[in-house]
């Protein structure tokens, strides 16, 4: 029988690049958000953030991501390293894509074999710790083809990019448009602002709505007081705060 609740409105609050370096970027914002009560966030935790923060020698951290999730949080695989540690670029378009537009798109050049190697190995480290896993987000949401098929082969529920949810392991993609700034730069901050202004005002009657947080908005009050303002005016018009393993349990598969 179809949930109730599915028709209601609702949003997902996304924390990327999560790691022991960036925790300190993310927690007056989290504990804001606690403030409020009854926000379910889902975080998305990256292993060996750039080759320097390994989740395995930083138990103080895991036991925070484990009181997350007693608290109804979710935690999704991001990524291994979320850097690009691949060959050098070999076309101008991957020069732009792996160079100029990110340097962190660890899965954007991978063959099928390295990146079952890399997932693989990011869901070793989730069981080890007993952390549930359903989802992976690729940095920068860059995947290659190489990446899809070996997302095939494993035993997780979704993926995403930017716009969509996609059911694995056949790629069913699910309208989830989602709000992102690039916090880099005054000028990237501003138009970030008019850009998502504008989105949430096109996406007003939207089923979701999600918000991709990331370090570097954290880092910028405009941007990190944006995100706080935003969230409170979705929940103050009814949007129900869910996971992103919650939301895809309320959607009927085809």
């Amino acid at each position: 029988m179809p949930d109730d609740n599915a028709a209601r409105p609702s949003l997902m609050l996304v924390l990327h690049d999560v790691a022991p370096q960036t925790w300190p970027d993310y927690q007056p914002l989290v504990e804001a958000i606690d403030a409020l009560g009854g926000v379910p966030m889902t975080w998305l935790v990256v292993p060996d953030f750039h080759h320097r923060n390994a989740l395995s020698r930083s138990p103080a951290f895991c036991h925070l991501l484990e009181r997350r999730l007693a608290q109804g949080d979710e935690l999704a695989l991001h990524g291994y390293y979320h850097a690009d540690d691949g060959p050098p670029p070999r076309s101008p378009g991957e020069y732009f894509m792996r160079r100029l537009y990110t340097h962190e798109g660890e899965f954007y050049s991978l063959d099928q074999a390295a990146a079952l190697q890399r997932l693989q190995a990011g869901l070793q480290l989730f069981e080890r710790q007993g952390w549930p896993v359903a989802g992976f987000v690729a940095p920068a949401w860059l995947m290659s083809e190489g990446t899809r098929q070996a997302l095939r082969q494993l035993p997780l529920r979704y993926t995403s990019t930017p716009q969509h949810l996609y059911r694995l392991p056949d790629f069913t993609a699910i309208e989830a448009p989602g709000l992102v700034w690039s916090a880099r730069s005054a000028w990237r901050r501003s138009l970030s602002r008019l850009v998502s202004d504008w989105q949430c005002r096109r996406w007003r009657h939207a089923s979701t709505l999600r918000l991709g947080l990331h370090p570097v908005d954290m880092r910028h009050p405009s941007a990190r007081n944006y995100w706080l303002d935003t969230l409170q005016t979705l929940l103050a018009q009814g949007r129900e705060p869910l996971t992103k393993s919650a939301w895809l349990d309320r959607q009927v598969a085809p």
